[in-house]
């Protein structure tokens, strides 16, 4: 798309905003509707596209995507009333007599930059959150999953007009066009370089931004970990779509003492979790990840196939803690194991590295886990599991320093798409004078009365 039509649709968009026809109620949930019904008729087709993009089976791409849009879906539809409804709070004797509330009101137009890891759920799940606050929005899919954003845009012209929702298609020229516009709201997740991009254009119009973005996410494994459990649950959610998920544990923390049991249960479970095995997004990112092979001792797995662009899950150990593998965040098929000998170890790490995205704890020690968690930084986690977190509509998503900032999901979500005006309602019937020049001691002295 050029620039000048990005420039149209942009205005467009401002227009149709601005004319109001996105605040009501009726008109949000309508369109929550109309979108659940087209994700349902397209299901198949954006899970032959995932399939095509990222090698995803139809399970896989119904729990992690399609299923969990379906789901914010159904969770805003019904809990919208609510969430969009006025708050009113107590007055402050000082200002009597009058009505106080807060009101939740739409930014108004909005971008959506999403990444290709999981095209159709961070896409798609935002704009859920932007639609329901009463905004419009602009969609910028990546470029790396055609498939999956070719779909998304065919299903979203056929159900909304341009100029409440639209997918602008295309590459780095698309990206840079859209972000020297003027947007009330941008909602980018991503890698963290091109999230300080993205933050620079924003700066330039004071334009609030949510920034989803990523890191090394530590799994600590203790020596009262369930170790076959742990072992199940670690390789779940870092082999889940290949490694290409921004909250999988990107490496093993492990007391000493357990390190070859727990080696031994990683080995098993993912004999038994590696079937339907899906590929990476493309070459560069394939050929990145062979590299980061070398970067300590493969104690099992390491094989690749170049022609599919597979790389069999693989645990390396003795990795050089300045190495790449250890300083970027992996985003593949590639698990690192780290020993420590005193818990003192994993807090002196998590104290110097950048505040990773999550956090995860294999303990029965409760007192533990509740030290540990309320300790670290980062923008959230699980004590005894991986990455099932996010996959919930009663608590917000997000980062916090590094790896992002704002949140998303369920009245989160909403409100991260939201300004919540403050609103005195006075009323006329009576006007207390002494707020009012010239000031008197009886003024001063009910103006101390009420404020302390």
């Amino acid at each position: 798309m050029e620039r000048y039509e990005i420039e149209n649709l942009v205005q467009k968009q401002r227009e149709y905003f601005n004319s109001g026809a996105t605040l009501p109620l009726k008109a949000r949930i309508s369109a929550l509707r109309t979108l659940k019904k087209a994700v349902k008729d397209y299901e198949c087709a954006l899970c032959a596209a995932l399939r095509a993009d990222l090698g995803k089976t139809a399970m896989e791409s119904y729990m992690c995507e399609v299923g969990m849009l379906l789901n914010e879906l159904s969770h805003m539809i019904k809990h919208l009333p609510d969430y969009a409804r006025e708050n009113k709070v107590k007055t402050p004797l000082v200002q009597f007599a009058s009505r106080s509330y807060e009101c939740p009101t739409p930014y108004g137009n909005v971008l959506i930059m999403s990444p290709w890891n999981y095209p159709v759920l961070l896409t798609l799940g935002p704009l859920v959150d932007a639609i329901a606050a009463g905004n419009t929005a602009i969609i910028k899919p990546s470029a790396y999953s055609p498939n999956t954003s070719e779909v998304i845009r065919a299903m979203l012209t056929d159900i909304f007009p341009q100029e409440f929702v639209a997918v602008v298609m295309g590459g780095r020229a698309e990206n840079t066009a859209l972000l020297e516009q003027k947007f009330d709201f941008i909602f980018f997740t991503g890698g963290s370089e091109t999230g300080k991009t993205v933050l620079r254009h924003a700066a330039e119009h004071l334009t609030p931004v949510a920034l989803e973005l990523g890191g090394k996410s530590p799994c600590v494994v203790t020596d009262s970990a369930k170790l076959p459990l742990a072992a199940r649950r670690i390789v779940f959610g870092k082999f889940l779509n290949c490694g290409q998920t921004c909250v999988a544990p990107d490496f093993i923390y492990c007391d000493r003492k357990i390190f070859p049991r727990l080696l031994e249960e990683l080995k098993k479970e993912i004999a038994r979790q590696s079937g339907d095995y899906g590929k990476i997004i493309n070459r560069k990112h394939f050929d990145r990840l062979v590299k980061l092979l070398d970067d300590g001792h493969i104690a099992f797995g390491g094989e690749y196939n170049e022609e599919t662009l597979q790389i069999f899950p693989t645990i390396i150990t003795d990795a050089d803690m300045d190495s790449e593998l250890m300083t970027n965040e992996i985003f593949g098929p590639i698990l690192p194991i780290i020993c420590y000998d005193e818990l003192g170890e994993v807090e002196e790490f998590m104290n110097s590295r950048p505040k990773p995205l999550a956090f995860y704890l294999f303990t029965q020690n409760k007192r533990l886990a509740r030290d540990l968690m309320g300790r670290f930084r980062f923008g959230g986690g699980c004590v005894n599991d991986t990455i099932i977190h996010l996959a919930t509509t009663e608590m917000g998503f997000g980062g916090v320093g590094e790896s992002g900032m704002g949140a998303y999901h369920g009245r989160t979500g909403f409100e991260a798409f939201s300004h919540r005006k403050s609103i005195v309602d006075k009323k006329n019937w009576i006007d207390l004078p002494m707020r009012y020049r010239p000031y008197t001691k009886t003024a001063e002295k009910m103006v101390k009365m009420f404020l302390k």
